[in-house]
């Protein structure tokens, strides 16, 4: 009898026979079957007389206390967590909880356990990230009772879009920084520049962004810093203004004494700013280079208990990110970095939640404290496809007068709700370009090249001159890809097309890596196809037959499930699917897709229209996301 039959039996004597003769017997897998028996007595001989680490996982990153919760023995349950120290709350690959397992499974006596132990039920908790896909960068700041925050929008227009939440959980987006294609300045920058890493702040009743501006690699100027305000956090804001430091990553810092700071890295740098917070007056000096000291970036400052508290996202934006912080008595004193830094990092490699930093403070109106950051979920072999995302975690405060967050134990998979059931009312809308808030296109388009119809659900693509290849691409409608796997689908009503002329759907990353599924004229025919465009090469896939004449519309779907894509479509309202192709990895739909110019998005869904040198039209109807 080998030692996990044992086990499975529950011979106590026999698995204790086994491992006295030979303890190096003893694996991870004998434990997750000790805690998958339900016996006490068999996990507690394991943990105390074995050989075994309670640091353990299996492929799918779940750990003994995940196995526990599958049998049903609270005492078990409860001995894993008092004296072992499990946490119910870590998450696995899919940033599910031995909590989740318990809830699924019915497990009555272990629920009411945890309930009574951490004093809350299980719809009490939230779960990271609170902002899924393509949200990088997050700013935070909070007006009596309503919560604004900023992300990252580089090149897509509109730029910089503006979410509200009245429970720091949920949210919506309410308006963007910039909606006029004349203020926006993206038309001949590279995927992956623009507008990088903004902050929002609220001074004497307006609502100030900043945000760099970053350029092509075409010197001698690489970066400016752009300031726009307005006195709704919605907007619509004023006309950028650009200042010529060069750095990145600005927040503004409003002093009690009424003067007004721009901070932005190496390290961080400060220099003053007039009251509109639109002038540069003063030269910009070192404030502190950071704890870390590598790649040390996205400075913010706050003011409390008469120390000047410096938070810096340092480490790079891979697996070494982190969130660290220092103080100072006076603002341009010598800032000491705190003991417990970083007060923000993913120790765990092997991890859901990675490439934590880029933090952000908040107080509630309560008193309490919250950190927004980004983070980043991978799949694969290290794709992280739905790019940047925001967490939250709580920050508490120690004797000593230091913030940490979630208690120094790295990013949280699931997390106490600040508020019960406070979700606010919903937004949604029209920005002013004419785009619903979640719609984006790669630089702006011009008036008139896209239209949508609120009534109708309708989008109306004038075709673009370029490729999507091309920077000089657009009317390419764009929307967050949230969630490893979905179903999207649009209705095409077929157009009149001139030869080599194309639209369709598609899964966008940049001009230099994106899949398309739709129709093409070829020979005075209409077929479907599909290509996957990867750095300069495509690889095409055409219907060996034509569309059959008379056809008015045509149902594209794409299916994703984590790095597959099902392509498939419906014929003039049809019922019956019919499989197109199937693309197994399209793993270039992310940051580490490729080695090309700068990548820090995401990936998106969405309609193009391709129009070369003639005029085209295409309308799309019943667009649909699910996931």
């Amino acid at each position: 009898m080998d030692l996990l039959q044992a086990i499975a039996e529950k011979n106590i004597d026999r698995v204790k026979s086994i491992l006295v003769d030979n303890p190096n017997l003893v694996s991870k897998e004998a434990l997750f079957e000790a805690a998958r028996t339900g016996s006490l007595e068999l996990v507690r001989y394991l943990v105390e007389y074995s050989r075994i680490s309670l640091n353990e996982f299996d492929d799918h990153h779940r750990n003994v206390l995940h196995y526990a919760a599958k049998c049903g023995s609270v005492d078990v349950f409860r001995y894993l967590v008092e004296k072992c120290g499990m946490d119910p709350f870590e998450g696995d690959q899919s940033l599910k909880t031995s909590w989740d397992i318990v809830h699924e499974t019915g497990a009555k006596e272990i629920e009411e356990y945890l309930e009574e132990h951490y004093g809350h039920k299980y719809e009490d908790y939230y779960r990271n990230p609170v902002r899924t896909g393509f949200f990088p960068d997050p700013s935070i700041c909070r007006v009596g009772d309503d919560y604004y925050m900023v992300n990252s929008s580089f090149i897509f227009f509109p730029c910089i879009p503006i979410s509200h939440s009245r429970d720091l959980i949920h949210w919506e987006i309410i308006g963007h920084a910039i909606t006029n294609p004349d203020w926006a300045y993206l038309d001949e920058l590279e995927g992956g520049r623009g507008y990088w890493a903004p902050d929002i702040s609220f001074y004497e009743g307006k609502f100030y962004i900043t945000a760099t501006y970053r350029l092509n690699d075409v010197p001698p100027v690489y970066r400016r810093q752009m300031v726009v305000s307005s006195d709704k956090p919605q907007g619509p804001y004023s006309k950028p203004v650009f200042i010529d430091e060069d750095g990145i990553d600005p927040s503004i810092f409003n002093d009690d004494d009424g003067k007004r700071y721009m901070l932005l890295n190496r390290g961080a740098r400060i220099f003053e700013l007039d009251k509109t917070g639109t002038k540069k007056i003063s030269e910009a000096q070192l404030l502190f280079y950071g704890d870390h000291k590598r790649a040390p970036e996205g400075p913010h400052l706050y003011k409390k208990d008469g120390y000047y508290y410096l938070l810096e996202a340092e480490g790079g934006t891979g697996p070494g990110h982190r969130v660290t912080v220092s103080r100072s008595k006076e603002l341009f004193g010598n800032y000491e970095p705190c003991p417990y830094n970083p007060i923000m990092r993913q120790e765990d490699p092997d991890a859901a939640l990675q490439r934590c930093g880029h933090g952000d403070l908040v107080e509630t109106q309560d008193g309490r404290w919250y950190m927004v950051y980004l983070c980043g979920r991978s799949i694969g072999k290290g794709y992280s496809i739905l790019g940047r995302e925001t967490a939250l975690d709580p920050v508490t405060w120690t004797a000593d007068g230091w913030p940490i967050v979630n208690n120094l134990k790295g990013p949280s998979a699931m997390q106490v709700k600040p508020y019960a059931d406070s979700m606010g009312e919903g937004q949604s809308g029209i920005s002013e370009c004419g785009l619903p808030f979640d719609y984006m296109t790669p630089r702006p388009f011009k008036k008139g090249d896209v239209l949508y119809d609120e009534e109708t659900g309708t989008f109306l693509v004038k075709g673009s001159r370029a490729p999507l290849s091309s920077v000089d691409g657009r009317n390419i409608v764009l929307r967050r890809q949230t969630a490893f796997s979905f179903v999207y689908e649009v209705t095409l009503v077929i157009p009149e097309m001139s030869e080599s002329q194309s639209a369709g759907i598609t899964g966008y990353y940049d001009e230099n890596t994106y899949l398309e599924f739709g129709i093409t004229s070829r020979g005075g025919k209409l077929y479907l196809y599909s290509n996957e465009h990867i750095g300069d090469e495509d690889s095409y896939e055409i219907a060996q037959e034509a569309i059959p004449f008379g056809t008015k519309s045509v149902r594209l779907k794409m299916t994703a499930d984590y790095l597959e894509r099902k392509l498939s479509y419906y014929i003039d309202g049809s019922d019956s699917e019919r499989l197109f192709t199937t693309l197994d990895n399209v793993y270039y739909l992310c940051d580490e897709g490729i080695k090309r110019g700068k990548r820090f998005t995401g990936a998106l869904v969405g309609m193009y229209a391709f129009a070369g040198e003639d005029d085209l039209i295409v309308k799309f109807t019943k667009e649909w996301y699910s996931f």
